[in-house]
């Protein structure tokens, strides 16, 4: 699969500093967005810490070893590093009073071939823009997402919530986190967004989709995403991934090697 990646963050119009954070190894086929959250700026460790492990570790595998895996070890892979970076970000933060309580949410994506490998912790989202529809792929870990669920909101209501921020799963909170993993086609032309709450919270799928529509490259779509964002409030950090596939490309057949936990 050919692919082309374009990725920025941006701190917005009311925040002091920036805690959102992306990484893309594009020989691995890999993007990472993560967005931070706790006191004295330690989010912004967290978010951090988190994307800077996955590209080393994940993004090391896929290129080393990964190309004759299966899907499965691919899927496994992603939960261990997943697991690895928690542990890592929770003792951090249990070690250091400064970084107490600190956590990030994530949205991983691993390209193979044909498909799509999602995984994703929390309200940060992941999704697709196909034949003029654009279609979310992730579901928030979030209380409002839970009232939405539940009936106990309407979607017009939930615009209102004050509950938007509430995230129900994070990376790093606790000593174990659940990766929500699901497997998606990729078909040429397809082209895909990764976004921090930053953005989704300032710009409805509407106004996304006619953003993402207008077929400039991904660096002046992504420019033009953050400055819709900024228009409307800019009231978070905003971090945007965009993933296009180009085409198709036969894999390598270098050897699958076993990727250890920590």
């Amino acid at each position: 699969m050919s692919l082309e990646f374009f990725s920025a963050t941006d701190v917005g119009r009311a925040r002091d500093n920036n805690e959102d954070s992306v990484a893309v190894d594009e020989a691995a086929h890999l993007a990472v967005l993560a967005d931070g959250m706790g006191g004295y700026n330690a989010g912004e460790v967290a978010s951090q810490m988190l994307t800077s492990f996955i590209k080393s570790e994940l993004g090391r595998w896929l290129r080393e070893g990964g190309a004759s895996a299966t899907v499965q070890d691919v899927k496994r892979a992603m939960d261990i590093c997943v697991d690895n970076a928690n542990r890592a970000i929770f003792n951090a933060a249990n070690t250091n009073p400064r970084y107490a309580g600190m956590g990030t949410t994530l949205v991983l994506s691993v390209f193979r071939e044909d498909t799509l490998l999602l995984g994703h912790v929390g309200d940060s989202r992941a999704y697709r823009l196909r034949g003029g529809q654009l279609t979310q792929l992730t579901r928030d870990h979030s209380l409002l997402q839970e009232q939405l669920d539940a009936g106990l909101l309407t979607p017009e209501e939930a615009v209102f919530s004050s509950n938007k921020n509430l995230v129900t799963r994070a990376v790093g909170v606790e000593d174990t986190v659940l990766l929500e993993l699901h497997e998606h086609e990729v078909q040429p032309g397809d082209l895909f967004l990764m976004c921090s709450d930053g953005l989704s919270d300032m710009l409805d799928e509407a106004a996304l989709a006619q953003l993402l529509l207008r077929n400039a490259s991904l660096s002046e779509t992504t420019l033009s995403l953050i400055d819709a964002a900024n228009d409307m409030g800019g009231k978070d950090n905003i971090a945007i991934v965009l993933a296009r596939a180009e085409g198709r490309s036969k894999s390598g057949t270098r050897p699958w090697w076993p990727f250890g936990r920590k």
